[in-house]
C-alpha cells in the first residue's frame, strides 16, 4: 500500500503516456497516425518525449497536444515540417508567430475543427450564390458533396471576392489542370518510397508529398509576387 508522501507525488505529478495510448486518444482525428509517424516527429525534432530507464517514450499532455498542433497544421494548411517546425520554435520562444501567408496566430486550443456544412450552410457562410456555387462545381474548383469543409468554404469565398473583381469561376479552369500536373510531379518523385508496402515508408511518403507541396507552393506564389512586382 502506498505510503501519503508517494500517494501525494504520484497525484502531483502529470500522466505520461505510451505510444499506444497517443494514438488511442488522437487516432480518431488523425487516423493515419502510427507508431512511425510519431518517431518521425521525434527524429524532426517536432516533439520531444520523456524516456524511461528502459528507453521507452512517454507523453505528457503537453506533447500529446503539440502533436495535434503538428498535424492539425498539415491536414488543414499543408505545411511542410520545417515551416512548423519554425512556428513551433517561435511559439516556444514566447513570440506571436503568424503562419505563412498571412494566417493567424494559432495555439494548440485555437485550431480549427473541420466543420460539415450543408449546401445552403456553405453558401450562406461564404456569401455566395446558389449560381457561384454551380460554377464552381461546373469548373472543378470545388467537388459537389452532401457536406463540405472549411475547405471548400475558403474556396468559396475567395471565389466571391475574385467575382467583384470581374474573375468567375470558368476563368479558373486551368486551377484543376495545374493542380493535377503538380500531383503528377510529387507521384514521380515519389516512386523510390511507394514501391515500399511497409507502414514506415507509406508515413515518410506521406511526409514527402506534404514538403514537395509546400515547396511546389512556394515556387508559384514567388513566382506570381515577382510578376506584380513589375506591374
Amino acid at each position: 500500500m502506498p505510503t501519503g508522501s508517494s500517494a501525494a507525488r504520484s497525484h502531483a505529478s502529470p500522466q505520461l503516456l505510451s505510444i499506444g495510448q497517443v494514438l488511442a486518444r488522437l487516432n480518431p482525428e488523425f487516423p493515419e497516425l502510427s507508431p512511425s509517424k510519431l518517431r518521425f516527429l521525434e527524429e524532426r525534432k517536432l516533439v520531444t518525449p520523456s524516456r524511461t530507464e528502459s528507453g521507452y517514450r512517454k507523453f505528457s499532455h503537453a506533447d500529446v497536444e503539440r502533436v495535434r498542433l503538428v498535424l492539425s497544421m498539415q491536414r488543414d494548411y499543408y505545411l511542410p515540417l520545417k515551416v512548423i517546425r519554425a512556428y513551433l520554435d517561435d511559439l516556444d520562444a514566447g513570440r506571436d508567430p503568424v503562419l505563412p501567408g498571412g494566417g493567424a496566430v494559432l495555439g494548440s486550443s485555437m485550431l480549427p475543427t473541420e466543420r460539415r456544412l450543408t449546401r445552403d450552410e456553405l453558401i450562406r457562410g461564404a456569401g455566395a450564390t446558389t449560381l457561384l456555387l454551380g460554377d464552381a462545381i461546373s469548373a472543378s474548383l470545388i467537388v459537389p458533396a452532401e457536406h463540405y469543409g472549411d475547405e471548400a468554404l475558403a474556396v468559396l469565398t475567395a471565389l466571391v471576392e475574385l467575382q467583384r473583381s470581374g474573375i468567375e469561376p470558368r476563368h479558373l479552369r486551368g486551377f484543376r489542370a495545374s493542380a493535377e500536373r503538380e500531383l503528377g510531379l510529387i507521384e514521380t518523385a515519389l516512386i523510390p518510397v511507394a514501391r515500399r508496402t511497409d507502414s514506415a515508408s507509406r508515413a515518410k511518403a506521406r511526409e514527402m508529398a506534404r514538403e514537395i507541396a509546400g515547396q511546389l507552393e512556394v515556387v508559384r506564389s514567388n513566382l506570381i509576387r515577382s510578376a506584380l512586382s513589375k506591374l
